[in-house]
């Protein structure tokens, strides 16, 4: 058997076992009390599903991970991410409740009540919502909610309204696939090595075709903004597209200005077919939907959650061990930092003449998941396709990250961080002073001719395979 076939088959049967846990402890209606390592361990939820879970999940990464030297070609990623994501749709989403939160939104915008008002108020289905956010107000744009409005009104019932939703997620999915080869192709990079990378992720079965979460749309309008301004036409185009991923989250925004890059050398032009055309498209979805712009108020609810996940939040928490609350201060540090980084990523996709714009859009991306205060696993793919697709060194910085988010989650939704709060904190500090020094010692020392001839023998371009 070749590696191929054994990483495929291996994966396809991580995805089966999943579908098990999926079945027996996935999140369900009404809530309740989530699988959580206590009660693993207590034995309150058995030895199937644990297990399940826990083998699925190694065997999804695994084969992900030492199948991408493997791939033969790009139709064969395809079908391969195909398989590993059609056992998981029959069964109830795994790794979060947040689809029953879509469904109760959904269901307000369909009734004429206000999502943003706070909380899921008068949803018939609030009972299957994780406490979290029951009183919480929607942390999305007008055009999710539009399109959940659309599921809960189609769907009729929980179920239906589910399905739908799920739906959607996977022709987020489906818009990333189609427009990978446009993006592949510009950059040089293989296809068949950005299809594998970015569709067989575990993260995409897992949280974006089984959890359903509205990131696969906001991920596959932003990917394919990419890849119609990278034609250099239809410029109103891609900005209505960028309007829309916005309009689903609108942290998409950070893309913008690299878009706009695209454009040369007629930015003036581009810039307001671009420009003109998002922010068109935002006001009219906002004003349809009722809502005007008071969705933006909404946009701080997600922050409720605390975790070592996201490094700011991991060193406020790692203060907190020996002194007052500092997770507000690191936050705000963490915005501030985020707002320099993105600055000098534009400044550097201008002045560096060899620099694509849309590779420099996905570290953008990747440097709002890691600077925002809150981080959860199904982020990541946020800057995965975009890198997956134009990075032609070795990708193994991207890909740690996500592996390693891939198991974070248990199968309704508990996020093992909570688990190591003070530990995993200290860690991440630890590894932030650690790697801020080490990036000083190789600033002073980077222009040394023993640093230059050891990275003589290199080449910046090259593949991985």
């Amino acid at each position: 058997m070749s590696r191929a076939t054994l990483c495929r088959y291996a994966g396809l049967a991580g995805s089966l076992l999943l579908a098990v846990a999926a079945w027996l402890g996935g999140a369900r209606s009404p809530w309740q009390p989530t699988v959580t390592p206590r009660t693993i361990f207590a034995g309150e939820n058995g030895v199937v599903l644990p297990l399940s879970w826990l083998l699925g999940t190694l065997l999804m990464i695994g084969a992900w991970w030492f199948g991408r030297r493997a791939v033969p070609s790009a139709r064969w990623a395809y079908v391969t991410a195909a398989l590993w994501a059609v056992p998981l749709l029959p069964f109830l989403p795994l790794g979060s409740y947040d689809v029953y939160s879509y469904a109760c939104q959904g269901w307000q915008q369909s009734a004429g009540l206000d999502p943003y008002a706070g909380g899921v108020a008068g949803c018939p289905w609030h009972e299957a919502v994780a406490p979290t956010w029951l009183n919480s107000p929607a942390p999305y744009g007008p055009v999710f909610l539009v399109l959940a409005a659309a599921a809960a009104k189609l769907g009729g019932s929980l179920t239906g309204t589910i399905i739908l939703l799920r739906v959607i997620a996977v022709l987020g999915v489906l818009l990333i696939a189609v427009c990978l080869p446009v993006l592949a192709r510009r950059a040089g990079v293989p296809l068949k090595r950005a299809v594998w990378l970015t569709l067989a992720c575990p993260l995409v079965p897992i949280h974006l075709v089984s959890g359903a979460h509205n990131d696969a749309v906001m991920v596959g309008f932003l990917v394919a903004a990419l890849a119609l301004a990278s034609t250099k036409r239809y410029f109103w185009a891609a900005g209505i597209l960028l309007g829309l991923a916005i309009g689903v989250k609108a942290t998409a925004v950070v893309v913008v200005p690299f878009v706009l890059l695209l454009a040369r050398p007629r930015w003036l032009r581009g810039a307001v077919e671009i420009v003109g055309s998002a922010a068109a498209t935002i006001v009219v979805i906002s004003l349809a939907s009722g809502r005007g712009l008071g969705w933006i108020t909404g946009l701080t609810g997600s922050s409720i959650s605390v975790q070592w996940t996201s490094p700011s939040t991991a060193v406020g928490m790692a203060i907190d061990q020996f002194g007052p609350d500092a997770v507000p201060v690191t936050r705000v540090v963490g915005i501030v930092v985020l707002v320099v980084v993105l600055a000098l990523l534009w400044w550097r996709s201008i002045t560096i003449k060899t620099a694509d714009p849309i590779t420099y859009a996905g570290y953008a991306l990747a440097a709002t998941v890691l600077l925002s205060p809150v981080f959860h696993p199904w982020y990541a793919t946020w800057a995965l396709p975009v890198l997956a697709a134009t990075l032609r060194r070795d990708t193994r910085w991207l890909l740690v990250p996500c592996a390693i988010a891939s198991a974070l989650c248990l199968p309704d939704g508990y996020n093992l961080a909570l688990a190591t709060k003070a530990q995993g904190a200290l860690a991440v500090t630890a590894f932030l002073l650690i790697f801020a020094g080490k990036a000083i010692y190789e600033a002073k020392n980077r222009a040394g001719p023993d640093r230059r001839r050891a990275r003589g023998d290199r080449d910046p371009e090259r593949l991985p395979y």
